[in-house]
């Protein structure tokens, strides 16, 4: 679906036709996070009880810890040992509560660092969403959970905008002299968690990494400078721009953290057109989108788009919203 935020058009059109949109020197601004195989399934000593340990990142390399979430939370306390693996050769120990499913872990191992990570990313698998796909994960899942273009593991989701680019799309964007740029935001599981407050500014949003390159920083203020069109590619890479421009407008290079919220009503500084998936109610994915396309054209285009069938979700369509 193509919405024009300036007139309220819509268009329905297949995903390759987003070429007939950008022109030479135009920026694709992507997102190059690699999804990390984050679910491990354990068992608890002694009791032997099965438990879903998701990963959601390591807190410090050398003490090995994590931060996880556990399910049934409520059998997992501290100094709670696990056993992962067969032969139960990895072995974790619960130091802390963070939230109620949240917990801190200490693994027990004693090789290099590079050798505990292989270890560990062995025995989890991909983690596909168990709200939308309602079957065991697959080998295959490893590659069709990730974008053509991922790079740097550390997400527990894919940037479901991506998944729709494929290598013969983006050669054909080439050939048109589009430009690519790459940004870096880790997503966590904070892209699923709803809105419970109904005032928006007391939402927490989890902080998610993100590092903006000298070279992502260049081809995106060369297009602004030049008047060129610059497309975020998903609702990660456009929190990433946006949490480091500078008051000019420009992007400047940075790693770190943010956990910034974006909702209406906002004024977008670095690119003037979106491609982003169908989100569910109450999320902050829904949030940015709505704050970029106007809150009332985008609950019309999601309504048209709950009426023409279009898919919602991960593995979804997609809505193009373009400021011309």
């Amino acid at each position: 679906m193509v919405l024009h935020r300036r007139t309220g058009e819509i268009e329905h059109k297949m995903f390759k036709d987003v070429l007939d949109y950008f022109d030479d020197k135009d920026v694709f601004i992507f997102n190059d996070t690699k999804v990390f195989p984050a679910r491990l399934y354990g068992n608890k000593e002694k009791t032997g009880a099965r438990i879903e340990v998701f990963l959601l990142r390591e807190l410090n390399e050398e003490l090995r810890l994590w931060d996880v979430l556990v399910d049934p939370a409520r059998k997992i306390r501290i100094g709670n040992k696990l056993y992962f693996g067969e032969d139960d050769s990895m072995v974790a120990e619960v130091i802390d509560n963070t939230t109620s499913r949240g917990r801190t872990l200490r693994f027990l191992y004693d090789g290099p660092h590079d050798e505990f990570k292989k270890a560990l990313y062995a025995l989890g698998e991909t983690p596909l969403p168990h709200s939308i796909i309602h079957r065991p994960v697959e080998p295959e899942d490893a590659e069709r959970f990730q974008s053509i273009f991922a790079k740097h593991e550390g997400a527990v989701t894919a940037p479901t905008a991506g998944l729709h680019f494929s290598r013969e799309l983006m050669k054909r964007m080439e050939i048109k002299g589009i430009d690519f740029a790459y940004v870096t935001l880790h997503a966590g599981l904070g892209n699923f968690r709803d809105i419970d407050v109904e005032d928006l500014t007391k939402h927490k949003m989890d902080s998610e990494q993100i590092a903006v390159t000298r070279e992502a920083v260049q081809a995106v203020n060369n297009a602004k400078d030049t008047g060129r069109n610059v497309c975020a590619v998903g609702t990660t890479v456009m929190r990433a721009i946006e949490s480091t421009v500078s008051t000019d407008g420009h992007l400047k290079e940075f790693a770190g953290w943010t956990n910034k919220f974006i909702f209406p009503p906002y004024e977008f500084t670095v690119a003037n057109s979106l491609i982003s998936n169908f989100h569910m109610p109450l999320s902050t994915l829904l949030m940015i989108v709505a704050a970029f396309g106007g809150y009332d054209q985008v609950m019309d285009a999601y309504n048209l788009a709950l009426k023409e069938d279009y898919r919602f979700g991960t593995y979804g369509d997609a809505m193009l919203i373009l400021d011309k």
